[in-house]
């Protein structure tokens, strides 16, 4: 897919940035940055640059990246488990 320019508005400041990713997927990231953002903030827009906001956001956003990377690797650790025991059950059961 080619790159596209990608325009989108928030907090009354446009950003623009080059895609080559489909427009369903920056619809999505721009919603789960939105979403982010506006998500029980302790500390108001106006009370804030929102160039911080963003950064905030995205930092937030990575730290739920870390503990889903984090829970996906021990759920894969303990299948692995659970068919290494199972392999185990199935050949003592063959002998």
């Amino acid at each position: 897919m080619q790159d596209r320019l990608v325009r989108f508005e928030l907090f009354g400041q446009e950003f623009t940035f080059y895609s080559n990713a489909s427009e369903e997927e920056v619809d999505s990231v721009i919603a789960l940055l939105r979403e982010e953002l506006e998500s029980g903030d302790t500390f108001t827009r106006s009370s804030v640059p929102s160039s911080k906001m963003l950064v905030l956001g995205c930092l937030r956003m990575a730290a739920k990246y870390v503990q889903l990377h984090r829970e996906f690797d021990a759920y894969r650790q303990a299948q692995e488990a659970s068919l290494t025991r199972l392999i185990d059950k199935v050949v003592s059961g063959l002998n």
